[in-house]
């Protein structure tokens, strides 16, 4: 028995894993300065593969990291976290797409950005 995992009517070119490539890679900070919005693209494959997305600061220091084996999509989204109490931009988001046990492994995809620091509350009056 064959569980299919995508939609039939999707009519999709989809790739081999040699073929199997991030077309888009990009992260939004949130608000207050210390997480992420993660968004990644690959072409449609397959064959799930794996990602490694590696965060590093500007001195080059992993501050986060994360895995995600066998994706059911080609499009991704995620939160990840900022380990540190001081920002230190920029900041470069990694992510390598790899197939396990000595197959294809794609060139990794960088994006470069700054994450502003967290803006104080609105104070408010406490007169009314």
């Amino acid at each position: 028995m064959t569980m299919d995992f995508f939609f039939p009517e999707d009519n999709l070119n989809r790739v081999t894993p040699e073929e199997t490539r991030i077309t888009s890679l990009s992260a939004v900070p949130y608000p207050d300065g210390y997480r992420l919005h993660v968004h990644i693209e690959m072409t449609p494959f397959q064959t799930r593969p794996h990602l490694d997305i590696k965060l590093t600061d500007c001195d080059g220091r992993e501050v986060a990291s994360t895995s995600v084996v066998e994706p059911l999509n080609w499009k991704i989204e995620f939160t990840m976290h900022i380990r540190d109490d001081e920002l230190k931009n920029p900041y470069t988001l990694e992510a390598t797409l790899f197939y396990p046990d000595g197959g294809p492994s794609a060139e990794p995809q960088t994006f470069t950005f700054d994450v502003l620091p967290p803006q104080p509350a609105p104070e408010t009056d406490s007169t009314q």
